[in-house]
C-alpha cells in the first residue's frame, strides 16, 4: 500500500483512453518509453481497440488509486514463431506525481503472476534505458536480470541512448502432475 492509499489493478477498459493519454503525454514518462511527445486521447482509444480485438493475446492492465488511472502495463507475447511461444515482453508506465510509490511494484507483481500462473510463460523480456536507475532497481527487485546492451538502440530528445536487455525465467516452472 502506498502512503496515499491502496492500489488496485485491474484490466484496462476503452475509458482509460483519456486517463492513458494524460500519463502518456508527460515529458517525465514518455521519455523512459518508446512513447511519442503529443499523444491523444483518440490514438489510445485506437491502441485499446487493437488490444481489444477478438483474438489477441495481449493483456493491458491499469494501476488505480483512489478512482484515478496511475499506471499502466502492458503484456504481449513476442511473436508468433512456435519455438518462442514461451516468451512475453512488457512496457511499464507510472503517472508522475505516483512514482516512488509501489504503483510499479503492484504493477510487476501483476506481471509476473500472470505470466507464472497463467499464461504459460518460462521468460519474460524486456528493454529498458540503461539510464533509467528507478526502472532497473525495480525490474531486479522481480528477479530481472541484465542480458547485454543495445547501444544507440533509441533516439531520446535529440539523442541516441543505451538500452539493457533484461530478462526473468519463471523462478518454479509447472512440473507434470504425479502419476
Amino acid at each position: 500500500m502506498s502512503k496515499r492509499g491502496a492500489i488496485t489493478v485491474r484490466r484496462a477498459s476503452l475509458a482509460d483512453a483519456a486517463a492513458l493519454a494524460r500519463i502518456m503525454d508527460d515529458p517525465a514518462v514518455f521519455a523512459g518509453l518508446m512513447q511519442l511527445p503529443f499523444t491523444s486521447e483518440e490514438v489510445w482509444k485506437a491502441r485499446l481497440a487493437e488490444v481489444f480485438a477478438p483474438g489477441k493475446p495481449d493483456l493491458l492492465l491499469v494501476a488505480e488509486r483512489g478512482g484515478e488511472v496511475v499506471g499502466s502495463a502492458g503484456v504481449h507475447p513476442v511473436g508468433t514463431a512456435i519455438r518462442r511461444r514461451h516468451v512475453l515482453t512488457f512496457g511499464i508506465s507510472v503517472a508522475r506525481k505516483a512514482q516512488g510509490q509501489g504503483v510499479g511494484s503492484a504493477l510487476m507483481a501483476a506481471i509476473c503472476d500472470y505470466a507464472d500462473r497463467w499464461a504459460g510463460a518460462l521468460r519474460i523480456e524486456l528493454t529498458v534505458y540503461a539510464d533509467n536507475a528507478a526502472a532497473i532497481a525495480l525490474y531486479r527487485k522481480f528477479g530481472f536480470e541484465p542480458e547485454g546492451t543495445h547501444r544507440a538502440y533509441a533516439l531520446r530528445d535529440g539523442e541516441y541512448v543505451d538500452a539493457l536487455a533484461m530478462a526473468r525465467l519463471h523462478p518454479k516452472p509447472p512440473a507434470l502432475p504425479r502419476r
